[in-house]
């Protein structure tokens, strides 16, 4: 569902780069066009497995956006606790349309972001994260 955009008022002072860790292929594309029209740089990654990968393999990598629910060998929970244990300088955002987390299920400093979501509510988060 591809939703009309307006210019956040945030500006990026450097183009930071947001992993966007998401099974669904058009819900991926939207939030991609959402955080690139933001004023980020983005990678898309399918599933937790080959966000692992990039994360590996890339290293200026600031915030990991990822759905909660998704196939392969871990779910979104499951990869923020990975990432906070391996890259704990990496800023994390989660979403999901069907189950919210308790605090306690989310490592220290990861925000939680409801869907649908729009694009005000994502850049309000990403600037936070990236104070």
């Amino acid at each position: 569902m591809l939703t009309s955009r307006v210019k956040y008022p945030y500006s990026v002072a450097h183009k930071s780069v947001v992993l966007i860790v998401e099974d669904e292929f058009l819900i991926r594309l939207n939030a991609a066009e959402m955080v690139r029209e933001l004023g980020y740089e983005v990678i898309e990654a399918a599933d937790a497995d080959h966000a692992i990968e990039l994360l590996e393999n890339t290293a200026d990598i600031a915030i990991v956006f990822t759905d909660i629910q998704m196939p392969g060998s871990m779910d979104g929970l499951g990869l923020l606790a990975t990432v906070r244990d391996r890259w704990p300088p990496i800023a994390l955002l989660v979403t999901s349309g069907q189950v919210e987390p308790a605090v306690d299920d989310l490592p220290a400093g990861a925000r939680f972001l409801a869907k649908p979501y729009v694009q005000r509510q994502l850049g309000q988060h990403l600037h936070a994260l990236t104070g």
